[in-house]
C-alpha cells in the first residue's frame, strides 16, 4: 500500500499454514483440505418446484440415492403454487406456497424454514444430483459455518430417459454444452480461492449450500425478485459482504435437464438479463456492478466522522474524502449537518439511514477528527483492497504512529471477528502515510479551493 507502513496485526498467509481449529483466515478454505467432519452433519436439501413433475421425479431418484447417511438427511420440497401440487414419495415433506406469480425466493426462503438440519443444500426441481453430492457440498459447511459452497452444474437432455436411471451414467451420455465463461472463472480463481469481491456471480442459486447459522445470520433470499435470476447472486453478495468465504466443489456435480439459459430461445433474454443487471446495480454497490453515473440504492461505503472542532475542518474534510469516494455516505456529527444541505450522501450522526448504511456498506471508513485527503489513490486502493485476501483493515496513523487518523475496515473482516470472536481471522497493516493529514486548526476553504493553499 502506497505510503503506508507493513506492520501487520493478526492474520497470516504463509505457503504452509497450520490447519485452523477455529474460523477461517480470509477465503482460505483450502487449510481444510482432507479434512471429514465428524459427526457428519444433519442436512436439510430444499427443492425449488414448479410445473415439472417429470423433473422432479428424477431429482429425487436422484436425492435417495445419496450416500450421505439417510438418517442425517431430509428433503423439503417447496412447490411454488403449481396449478396442481406434485406427488413425492414418503419420507419427503412437501410444502406449498400460493401462486403469486414467479416467487423462487419466497420458496427458497418457505423451505428453509420448514427445514431442520444443520446445513442447508438448494436444488431445483429439475437439477439431478450425483450420489456424492451431498456429502461433497456440505463438508466445508460443517466445519466451517461461513462456508458457502457451489457445485458444479452440468447439463443434458433427458429426454427418453428413465426417471430412476443413474445420472451420474445418463448425464454423460445425453451431456449438452455447459457454459464456458462459468468454467474459465472457476479455473482462474482456483475454484474461487481466490475470491473476490465480483466473485458472488458464480454462485448458481441451483446448486448451493451453506450452513443454517450462516442463513440465519445474513438473511434469505430477497423476495423482492419475482422474475427469473439474480436473487442468488444477490444473497451471495449479501453473504460474501457479510463475512463468508466462497468455494466451488468440482466433486458435486449435479445435471440440469435442458441447455444453459445462454442457450434457450433468445427472444427477451436480453431485455430479462438487463431487467437483472438494473435490479442487481441498486443492491451490489461494488465496481462492476453498480452504475457508472448514476447513484444506486446501497452504498459501497460509509464514511464516519467522528468530531470536527470547525465547520470549516469538517466541510474541508468531507469534500475531500467525497472527491475520492464519490459512491460513499458519509455521516457527520449533527451539530455540522447543514454544511451539507445540498449532498443527500451525507447524514447526521442521529439519522437512522446513518444506521442503515453502515449495515449495508462493504466498506466503512472512520475518521476520528478531520482529514485532508491530499492523494485519493491510496484511499481508493485501500477501499477495494480490505476483506479481500486476508487484507481486513488498513490504519492510518500520525507521524508519530501513535493514534489512527483513518481506519478502513471490511464488513467481511466485522462479521469475521464477530462470528468467532477473534481479530486473528484478517490481516490489519498498520503506519504512518503522506497521502493525508489532518485538519489543525481554522483551514482556509478559499485557499483550497482556489488552489493556493
Amino acid at each position: 500500500m502506497d505510503g503506508i507502513g507493513v506492520v501487520t496485526v493478526g492474520g497470516r498467509h504463509e505457503e504452509a499454514p497450520a490447519r485452523p481449529t477455529g474460523g477461517v483466515p480470509g477465503n482460505r478454505w483450502d487449510l481444510l483440505d482432507g479434512v471429514v467432519p465428524d459427526p457428519l452433519p444433519t442436512v436439510s436439501v430444499v427443492v425449488a418446484h414448479y410445473r415439472q413433475q417429470a423433473e422432479l421425479d428424477r431429482t429425487l431418484a436422484a436425492l435417495a440415492r445419496q450416500d450421505h447417511p439417510a438418517e442425517l438427511l431430509e428433503v423439503v420440497v417447496v412447490d411454488d403454487g403449481s396449478p396442481e401440487p406434485p406427488t413425492v414419495p414418503d419420507g419427503v415433506r412437501l410444502v406449498v406456497q400460493a401462486d403469486e406469480g414467479f416467487r423462487l425466493s419466497a420458496a427458497r426462503n418457505l423451505g428453509v424454514r420448514s427445514s431442520t438440519g444443520d446445513v442447508v443444500c438448494f436444488l431445483d426441481a429439475d437439477t439431478a444430483p450425483e450420489p456424492g453430492w451431498v456429502s461433497a457440498m456440505t463438508r466445508l459447511p460443517a466445519l466451517a459455518s461461513e462456508a458457502v459452497v457451489v457445485g458444479t452444474r452440468r447439463h443434458a437432455d433427458f429426454t427418453g430417459v428413465a426417471h430412476d436411471a443413474p445420472v451420474e451414467h445418463e448425464g454423460p451420455r445425453h451431456e449438452l454444452p455447459s457454459p464456458g465463461w462459468l468454467d474459465d472463472a472457476y479455473r482462474a480463481s482456483r475454484d474461487l480461492l481466490d475470491a473476490d469481491d465480483r466473485s458472488y456471480r458464480h454462485l448458481i442459486g441451483a446448486v448451493v449450500a451453506c450452513s443454517r447459522s450462516l442463513l440465519e445470520a445474513v438473511g434469505g433470499f430477497d423476495e423482492g425478485f419475482t422474475t427469473y435470476g439474480g436473487e442468488d447472486w444477490e444473497w451471495a453478495w449479501r453473504a460474501w459482504r457479510g463475512g463468508a468465504l466462497l468455494a466451488h466443489e468440482p466433486r458435486a456435480v449435479a445435471w440440469h435437464d435442458g441447455p444453459d439459459w445462454a442457450g434457450r430461445d433468445p427472444e427477451d433474454r436480453q431485455r430479462q438479463k438487463n431487467d437483472e443487471t438494473v435490479a442487481l446495480s441498486r443492491l451490489v454497490p461494488v465496481a462492476g456492478s453498480r452504475p457508472r453515473g448514476l447513484i444506486g440504492g446501497a452504498p459501497d461505503t460509509v464514511v464516519r466522522l467522528a468530531a470536527a472542532d470547525s465547520a470549516g475542518a469538517a466541510w474541508l474534510c468531507v469534500d475531500t474524502v467525497l472527491a475520492a469516494l464519490p459512491a460513499s455516505v458519509v455521516v457527520v456529527p449533527d451539530e455540522h449537518l447543514a454544511l451539507f444541505a445540498t449532498d443527500a450522501r451525507v447524514v447526521a450522526a442521529s439519522d437512522p439511514a446513518a444506521s442503515v448504511a453502515a449495515g449495508r456498506a462493504r466498506v466503512a471508513v472512520d475518521l476520528p477528527s478531520p482529514v485532508r485527503v491530499r492523494d485519493a489513490a491510496p484511499l481508493v486502493e485501500a477501499v477495494a483492497s480490505v476483506g479481500v485476501g486476508v487484507l481486513g483493515t488498513v490504519e492510518v496513523t500520525d507521524e508519530a504512529g501513535a493514534r489512527a487518523i483513518v481506519r478502513v475496515r471490511s464488513s467481511r473482516a466485522e462479521a469475521r471477528a464477530a462470528r468467532h470472536g477473534t481479530e486473528d481471522l484478517f490481516e490489519t497493516r498498520r503506519g504512518p502515510a503522506a497521502w493525508c493529514e489532518p485538519v489543525l486548526g481554522e483551514p482556509s476553504l478559499a485557499a483550497y479551493l482556489g488552489g493556493w493553499g
